[in-house]
């Protein structure tokens, strides 16, 4: 190219996605997972910190919450200037982020996408959303969300239905959808004695349709960041334009390769591998 040239034209950006939620210091969960899985599925990462753990493989070593006004900056910095397509919160912790997340969402204009992943605990049982927290999640950030996706934990935290088997999915998709989101996504990967069933079964539901999804359950222990992954890879189909129940199947098959191949990592359990499309 000759200087009389001109420039080259650029190509048009990808979706943009932004993730609110924790760092995971290991890089298996969080923050780190969010953008690994955005990177693999061919949209724009960007994110807002809420808070920095000290975290590997063994568990969860210490926690800090940003200030909600640190919050807040991040939020517009990205909003007013770069725009988003879509929007995954996670780890909000306090009753003070959760609410102000909750204002950031319910002022976006226009309004995008939301999938809402209602993380209580870390995957070796640490508490990740304050007891106080819950109510807002429930009253002020649910009614915003596009997808929740909660686990059956959270949604015995959420709505304090307890799920043992398969057939109680669909009780557990209707009460959490009584708190406000368009759908609600509830992973049965935690269902009791799951360790005998071959499959993991997921349910989509948006309270007059079911989609089910179901894939292989492998022995690979190291699961670490299945949910977070999930659920930026749903807000990445979203933002792609897909509809939500092709989103969550497509997210789910993402998850289950990423799974499949997870690794060792550390003394305890490895993450799952985000990048296993280009190993």
């Amino acid at each position: 190219m000759s200087a009389t040239d001109g420039p080259l034209e650029s190509e048009p950006a990808p979706p943009r996605v932004l993730t609110v939620a924790g760092s995971d210091s290991g890089g298996g969960a969080g923050i780190q997972a969010d953008l690994k899985t955005m990177l693999a599925l061919g949209v724009h990462g960007m994110s807002v910190v809420t808070a920095v753990t000290a975290q590997n493989s063994l568990g969860v070593q210490g926690s800090w919450e940003l200030p909600p006004d640190a919050v807040r900056a991040q939020f517009r910095a990205v909003a007013d200037d770069i725009g988003v397509q879509a929007v995954k919160t996670g780890m909000l912790s306090s009753a003070a982020l959760a609410g102000t997340v909750a204002g950031l969402l319910a002022d976006l204009d226009p309004p995008v996408p939301v999938v809402v992943d209602p993380v209580g605990l870390s995957k070796h049982g640490d508490t990740l959303l304050h007891e106080q927290a819950v109510d807002v999640v429930r009253t002020r950030l649910l009614p915003l969300a596009t997808v929740a996706t909660p686990n059956l934990d959270e949604v015995t935290q959420l709505t304090g239905v307890v799920v043992t088997d398969e057939a109680a999915m669909s009780e557990a998709a209707r009460a959490v959808l009584a708190l406000g989101p368009r759908w609600v996504l509830v992973k049965g990967g935690h269902l009791p004695g799951a360790e005998r069933y071959a499959e993991c079964a997921d349910l989509l539901s948006d309270g007059r349709t079911e989609h089910w999804y179901r894939s292989p359950r492998y022995a690979n222990p190291h699961t670490h960041g299945t949910g977070c992954t999930l659920a930026s890879a749903v807000a990445a189909h979203l933002a792609l334009g897909r509809a939500v129940p092709e989103a969550v199947g497509l997210a789910k098959e993402y998850v289950r390769g990423a799974i499949e191949a997870g690794f060792p990592l550390g003394a305890g359990i490895g993450p799952v591998d985000h990048g296993w499309r280009t190993r």
